[in-house]
């Protein structure tokens, strides 16, 4: 007998079920019932509760355009800023909807680097998010400068004035970092729905939707040269996204840590702001799937595993947020300037001491029941986290930006903010514009990667039975 036979005739040994992992896809789904399930939110009729959330949104929507118009034609005057805070809510709005769209270059970019499978099932969702957030938050930049007609001077465009932008303002480096990110995210989204909007295009069964479809698809017939050519693209815009999602943020926050003002002046800013907006991202990620995949039937594809690992990396994040906040007080006390020092013992112990303590709540103490399997298994309790994330790191904005400037050097400088209900109403405004936008997203592009979900069943792995291996587990 050769030897190839006797091999073929070793039975192979079970795995131990503590070796075993939780698959990705649940109840081994074949390839083909993805496809059905991803598309059904497509091609089958709007639900009901996708009516009763577009309403509230378009209507926010509707808001947020005549906001927009009122400040345009009064001046930025109507908003809350006054002497010392001339940073109101605009700017804490702009940081908190940079923050949010970091989970999804995160996933798509640093996670596809790093071969996480469990991406999968939550980036196409996730590059959205980051998409809309960066559109919300690019609207208060444009406004907050005045005269937003006067916007295009931000970039190097030469003109007859010889006006050229201050590029040692850090205000300037936002404008070409945030846009560099919008840019980049748009590509590696779009070069990430072709293979699935080709699935659509065979799919539609009406003349309108297969040419959409087929006009994006950009004619993809699924060859081996195809997918060549496309996992080149998509390797090459990983490698490019990896450093935006290191450097955009951290640029966001040379905004204040190249000031002199106490408070800001501290080089910790750029890693506990990376950090920060990781953060938030997840938050908002987790709040954003819990419900649809419920919604949308998808329990399957985005399983409990995934909320597991993403309430892991919530924990990281909020731990490395908690350690900055007590590094802050440690720098503030062995700087020796008083200044420094009053600075954080305003924030703990002044005035605004509810909105310290609410971001220590939200930020630090609460994500770390995420210790608990328990409490990572129920959903709702998770759903109730993710919320309070958002509202923790909202308030963290605050705190850097109001506590830090209301009261100067001078005491007859101290002052109070309070927004106005144009600063309220803006930034309801731009929920609308996030909701409307991703309601829209899943009702007619797939929020699920189909190809890459598919890739990470059994039927995709040459050494399992499913993907046609043959003798056990060979």
């Amino acid at each position: 007998m050769s030897q190839a036979a006797t091999l073929s005739k070793i039975a192979v040994p079970p795995i131990p079920p503590e070796l075993a992992r939780i698959p990705l896809i649940s109840n081994n789904r074949s390839p083909g019932w993805i496809s059905d399930r991803v598309c059904s939110l497509i091609e089958g009729p709007a639900p009901l509760w996708w009516w009763a959330a577009l309403v509230p949104s378009v209507a926010c929507l509707g808001m947020l355009g005549l906001m927009l118009a009122w400040q345009i034609s009064t001046g930025v005057g109507v908003w809350g800023n006054n002497h010392p805070v001339m940073w109101g809510w605009d700017i804490i709005n702009f940081v908190w909807w940079i923050g949010i769209g970091h989970a999804g270059t995160l996933i798509s970019a640093i996670l596809f680097l790093l071969r996480q499978r469990w991406r999968a099932a939550v980036n196409r969702s996730a590059e959205a998010m980051t998409i809309f957030a960066v559109m919300c938050a690019g609207i208060y930049p444009g406004l907050h400068v005045g005269r937003m007609w006067y916007d295009w001077w931000l970039f190097p465009i030469p003109n007859s004035y010889g006006i050229w932008p201050q590029f040692r303002s850090p205000l300037m480096w936002d404008v070409f970092a945030v846009s560099t990110y919008f840019t980049v995210s748009v590509l590696f989204w779009y070069i990430g729905l072709v293979p699935d909007l080709a699935v659509l295009r065979d799919r539609a069964k009406s003349k309108l939707r297969q040419f959409c479809y087929g006009l994006f698809a950009l004619g993809w017939t699924g060859s081996n040269r195809h997918w060549s050519n496309y996992e080149k693209a998509y390797l090459i815009l990983a490698g490019v996204s990896t450093p935006l999602v290191l450097s955009v943020h951290s640029i966001v926050s040379l905004d204040f840590s190249v000031s002199q003002l106490p408070g800001w002046h501290t080089t910790i800013f750029p890693p506990y702001f990376v950090a920060g907006a990781i953060f938030s991202g997840f938050g908002m990620l987790l709040s954003l799937l819990i419900p649809l995949r419920n919604l949308c039937h998808l329990e399957e594809i985005i399983t409990m595993r995934h909320m597991d690992i993403m309430c892991k990396v919530t924990l990281a994040t909020g731990s490395i947020v908690g350690y900055a906040y007590g590094m802050e007080f440690f720098i503030a006390w062995y700087s020796g300037s008083p200044f420094e020092r009053y600075a954080f013992i305003n924030r703990a112990l002044g005035p605004y001491w509810w909105g310290y303590w609410t971001m220590i709540i939200c930020n630090v103490v609460i994500p770390q029941l995420f210790w608990f399997r328990k409490i990572r298994e129920n959903l709702l309790v998770v759903f109730i986290i993710s919320i309070l994330v958002n509202i923790g790191m909202w308030f963290e904005r605050f705190v850097i930006i109001v506590i830090s400037l209301h009261r100067d050097f001078l005491p007859a400088n101290w002052g109070f903010f309070k927004p106005t209900w144009v600063d309220i109403c803006t930034f309801l405004g731009t929920f609308g514009l996030f909701f409307t936008c991703f309601l829209l997203f899943m009702r007619f592009l797939p929020m699920i990667a189909i190809s890459e979900v598919k890739g990470v069943t059994p039927f995709a792995d040459p050494h399992h039975p499913d993907g046609g291996a043959k003798g056990g587990r060979g």
